[in-house]
């Protein structure tokens, strides 16, 4: 069995990775420290933007998917919903015109 990380540990190591990529991030709404969900929005800053969450997929397996696409405020209400709906919800902003958010590498994808 794996010990999951908490949140907060999570949430500050991501932001940790993309400094040294010098990839633009900032947590925009704080969890639950310990168990929190964790929402990523990535803002290409052309108006457009995405946000991923944590999902099983069909085997069941973590994975990172796309909860969110289109206008940056479209995507904006989705995630002010989804913290409606869990207010333990986390959501961190990456800023990057080229689409980096490195939430497929190794220690992240997984």
């Amino acid at each position: 069995m794996r010990a999951r990380l908490t949140a907060d540990f999570w949430v500050r190591a991501y932001l940790q990775r993309l400094r040294l990529a010098d990839i633009p991030a900032f947590v925009t709404r704080r969890g639950d420290e310990t168990a929190g969900a964790v929402a990523v929005k990535l803002n290409t800053l052309d108006g457009r933007a995405r946000a991923f969450t944590r999902i099983n997929d069909a085997t069941g397996a973590r994975v990172w998917a796309v909860t969110a696409e289109g206008e940056d405020a479209v995507v904006d209400a989705a995630l002010e919903r989804a913290a409606r709906f869990d207010p333990d919800l986390w959501i961190i902003e990456v800023e990057d015109q080229d689409g980096r958010h490195l939430l497929d590498e190794p220690g992240l994808a997984d």
